[in-house]
């Protein structure tokens, strides 16, 4: 359902409830207030959104990718700041299944714009990871020191020391390799 929609339909109810708390009718003038909320919200905060999330922290993937493409068409039925995370969410369900492929989504990601910082972290760490399986160091130190510098909280220090521990190991095999 597009966001336009979704206000026009809170608006109208939030009228309803008004007219019937005017009219004497408090219970149910209170109870379509809280709805008329409820669907202002979803403007927000999308329900299949929500949910995704909520089955990537359980670790079910597929419910998650099934929640995800419920959403036909992202630009219209998010919001901008939405977007970011949208592409974030499908480049974490992808980096399971094909993790070269994910690097599009995690980029798209960064450049429609995150608002935390573990995620922009946590974004640039995949595409560090991503660089790393294509042999770049460069690109893979350079997605290093910027997730560090993102990750104020220290939430991934543990994934980006044994990230950089791993890119250290690959010089020591292309050194190994050439001998």
């Amino acid at each position: 359902m597009p966001n336009v929609v979704r206000l026009i339909i809170a608006f109208t109810i939030f009228g309803a409830s008004v007219a019937l708390m005017i009219f004497g009718f408090w219970g149910w003038g209170i109870l379509a207030l809280f709805i008329s909320i409820l669907v202002g919200v979803t403007y927000f905060f999308n329900e299949n959104m929500l949910l995704a999330q909520w089955y990537l922290r359980k670790d079910n993937m597929p419910k998650a990718e099934q929640f995800l493409k419920r959403i036909t068409n992202y630009e219209k039925q998010l919001i901008s700041f939405q977007q970011g995370y949208y592409n974030l969410l499908i480049g974490l369900i992808e980096s399971r299944k094909a993790p070269m492929q994910s690097e599009k989504y995690f980029k798209k990601a960064l450049s429609l714009g995150l608002h935390m910082d573990h995620n922009i972290a946590m974004a640039k760490l995949s595409l560090a990871g991503i660089a790393m399986g294509k042999r770049n160091k460069r690109e893979a130190q350079m997605y290093l020191t910027e997730a560090k510098k993102a990750d104020k909280n220290k939430l991934l220090a543990d994934q980006i020391k044994q990230m950089k521990d791993q890119l250290g190991m690959l010089d020591k095999q292309q050194q190994v390799r050439y001998r």
